[in-house]
């Protein structure tokens, strides 16, 4: 298993400059996965990582070994402290990182729960949102551009491994997609919607959320079937993006529950 001691070693200099540059992410769709939780969760998806890093301190620690037991040694670099400090963006609890490809899936047909996510542009709340939305049951989240890159460090680290249970689309053309889409368009609206505690949620469903300073675009919201507003009997309009995702997402969930029963 190499060992890196020189700050000049290129395969820790690229890891560097992936970790350091959103640029450099999108132009060669590889992404870096920090920690031991979200490297696993990686593994089980989709097996050995391209590279795994891990800090020589902690080699022995049984989750790191787990981790390099399922990455052959050649791909695997051990990295003393003194250089590990230098990985730009890292918090401090972190022993391990791995380089992956970002994961681009094949789309053949809509699922029966998705999400469309317009111009989120923070990285804290895209993650989160991307979060609820594996915990809800969403299968697919189609990403306007303009979204965060959902691979993106800080992302990830608010996904806390949600992508992994997700197929993720980027930079789609949401109002060409919601042309096509022969299901249950959900747009959720700041106010003057339905409430989204009495409207339809039947499946197959799409609920459309946007950012949180514009909301969706005429565009996007003019396509839905329905449109829906939180109640927020308190007077004071307090949810971001994230939340009102999560809300939303789980109101599905509740619906879908009532109709099995």
């Amino acid at each position: 298993m190499p060992r890196v001691s020189s700050r000049d070693n290129p395969r820790l200099k690229a890891v560097v400059r992936l970790i350091a540059s959103s640029r450099e992410r999108r132009k060669q769709g590889r992404c870096v996965l920090e920690g031991e939780n979200l490297v696993a969760a990686y593994c089980a998806r989709y097996g050995a990582p391209d590279a795994l890093l891990v800090l020589e301190e902690a080699v022995e620690d049984p989750g790191i070994r787990a981790l390099m037991s399922q990455v052959p040694p050649g791909n695997t670099l051990m990295v003393p402290a003194d250089r590990w400090a230098e990985l730009a963006q890292l918090p401090t609890a972190v022993a391990a990182l791995a380089v992956v490809s970002a994961p681009t899936p094949r789309f053949r047909s809509a699922a029966d729960f998705c999400l469309l996510l317009e111009s989120v542009q923070d990285p804290g709340n895209l993650g989160s949102i991307l979060r609820s939305a594996a915990a809800a049951g969403v299968r697919q989240v189609f990403l306007s551009v303009g979204c965060a890159f959902a691979w993106s460090p800080k992302v990830l680290r608010a996904g806390q491994g949600g992508h992994f249970y997700l197929d993720i689309f980027e930079d789609v053309d949401l109002p060409a997609w919601a042309k096509d889409y022969r299901g249950n368009l959900v747009a959720a609206v700041p106010s003057g919607g339905e409430s989204l505690f009495t409207v339809d949620l039947s499946t197959p469903v799409a609920m459309a959320i946007g950012n949180e300073g514009a909301g969706l675009s005429p565009a996007l919201c003019g396509l839905a079937r329905r449109r829906v507003s939180i109640p927020m009997p308190g007077g004071f309009e307090s949810l971001n993006a994230a939340a009102a995702a999560a809300v939303c997402l789980f109101e599905c969930v509740r619906r879908r529950r009532e109709g099995a029963v």
